[in-house]
């Protein structure tokens, strides 16, 4: 059969992304009249159509009466099909309220704070907590942690320098809970931070702290424990799959025993789109698909080999995080409720003499 001209796969030197090449008089002649969004490449008989799902619909379309020689057959059979991202039947976070937490909590929450607890509520605990930076997610985490039932043990991964300010908070915000479940007003949790990689038996806390680097060398340890609840503070440190401590994370949120999974991070997204889709897949496995259903549908690669989402679906993937797993506010989307600076003057020792010759 003859064919119109030839489709190919390439990436387009103009905008430096995946696109399709189709070249041939009568072949450009066509496409041009059904494809709007496209450019001349190198020459007229050249067109460039970006790499959409829409504009692959139509291609295909075009193909089933004027065939064109396929260039790149394994790529056109792999982006032809109809491509659906398999997700876990979880339904979409509803419409924000401001929920109460349960008498465990001690202290008082702001009222976007109290809506931060009602979206972990409402997901169940397997969320993206992306507020900005000040605006509380350690303590809307602990409020969540003590209104959901049979929360603790606890398993907090987090950077070492933050693992201090974790213990003061939950000792300021949590009271303890005895077994009976009976709220004890003036004790706290009991907690322990885990400071060593040397592999030993772990006794019985309702809180363990542990940093990113040591984690992978326990575990196994932490493993051997009946845990319920995973955080994991600054998330954006497991945005590779192929390290230590994604493993380990990964392994630990597999566990039966985890009811409730909470990544907590103010800049989610750390250098490209794609580093979501380990974060989401430790939250919510499934919802993205595998990475690569995530990078055939939402990504293209560029020439160092990363997978960078397409600009076009962006607005795409925000979305889909936004209805399923993630609530991000910032600073000037609170801006109302939060307190004023407090500014405080301390006078300290300073030889006048050597500061005035300076």
């Amino acid at each position: 059969m003859k064919t119109f001209g030839t489709l190919e796969y390439a990436i387009d030197k103009y905008s430096g992304s995946w696109t399709w090449k189709i070249t041939g008089v009568r072949a450009v002649m066509m496409v041009s009249k059904l494809i709007p969004e496209l450019w001349y490449g190198n020459g007229p008989n050249e067109v460039i159509i970006p790499d959409t799902e829409k504009n692959v619909k139509q291609i295909r379309l075009i193909l089933e009466r004027y065939p064109l020689e396929i260039l790149s057959k394994s790529v056109w059979q792999r982006k032809a099909r109809v491509k659906t991202i398999k997700k876990l039947p979880n339904r979409k976070i509803e419409k924000l309220s401001k929920a109460i937490p349960k008498k465990q909590f001690r202290g008082k929450l702001l009222n976007f704070q109290k809506m931060g607890l009602d979206f972990l509520l409402k997901s169940s605990g397997n969320a993206l907590l992306a507020d900005d930076m000040g605006l509380g997610k350690t303590v809307q985490t602990l409020a969540y942690i003590a209104s959901e039932k049979q929360s603790l043990p606890a398993v907090v991964v987090a950077p070492l320098v933050t693992l201090t300010n974790w213990q003061r908070e939950i000792e300021r915000f949590m009271k303890k809970k005895s077994k009976n479940g009976r709220i004890v007003e003036h004790d706290v949790p009991t907690i322990t931070s885990i400071r060593s990689g040397k592999q030993k038996e772990l006794g019985d806390y309702d809180f363990y702290l542990i940093n990113y680097e040591l984690l992978y060398k326990r575990q196994i340890d932490l493993s051997k424990l009946k845990i319920h609840t995973l955080v994991c503070d600054e998330v954006q440190h497991l945005r590779s799959k192929t390290t230590k401590k994604y493993s380990a994370v990964k392994k630990l949120a597999g566990m039966k025993s985890v009811k409730y999974r909470v990544g907590l991070s103010g800049t989610p997204i750390y250098n490209h789109g794609s580093e979501i889709w380990p974060i989401v897949d430790i939250l919510k496995p499934g919802l993205l698909g595998s990475f690569k259903e995530f990078c055939e549908y939402f990504c293209y690669q560029d020439e160092r080999g990363k997978a960078i989402v397409v600009p076009s679906k962006r607005d795409g993937l925000r979305h889909v995080l936004q209805r399923d797993v993630m609530l991000r506010r910032k600073k000037s989307d609170v801006l109302k409720e939060l307190k004023d600076k407090v500014r405080y003057k301390e006078t300290i020792d300073a030889d006048e003499t050597y500061y005035k010759n300076e």
